[in-house]
């Protein structure tokens, strides 16, 4: 089999969790800098075999779309361009933030740490990632 890459969007930074070959754990893999988004995803999937990227879809309260959903719209177009053999899926992303932040103060991080937004789109990352797998 071949890995599961999820990527929770950002305009500044993007977080990236992935499965293993078995696609049953989600890990955090990095936080890459969005511009250099596509490059990464290129190179990394030269080396590891991923059947499927999914993207998440910010919503707000209501349903209606975030207003980042033009942005992540813009990139899935180059995505779907750049890898034509790997299909997207979008997963439902309301709360990862909060729920990575909460995961890293229950994970006992310092204050410090937890100001790592880094981190914080990584564990969201593979929060969007569990959820997709939970619902397999």
């Amino acid at each position: 089999m071949a890995r599961i890459l999820a990527i929770d969007f950002g305009t500044k930074r993007t977080g990236i969790a992935v499965t293993d070959e078995l696609q049953i754990i989600a890990s955090g893999l990095t936080t890459v800098n969005t511009k250099d988004l596509l490059i990464f995803l290129k190179d990394y999937t030269s080396k590891e075999s991923v059947e499927l990227f999914l993207v998440g879809e910010p919503k707000q309260m209501d349903n209606s779309a975030s207003e980042s959903e033009v942005h992540i719209l813009s990139f899935i177009a180059k995505l779907e361009k750049a890898l034509p053999n790997i299909p997207v899926k979008r997963v439902d992303e309301r709360f990862t933030s909060k729920m990575a932040f909460q995961t890293m103060i229950d994970s006992g991080l310092k204050k410090n740490q937890r100001k790592n937004k880094a981190l914080v789109d990584e564990i969201s990352a593979t929060l969007i990632l569990q959820s997709y797998l939970y619902s397999k």
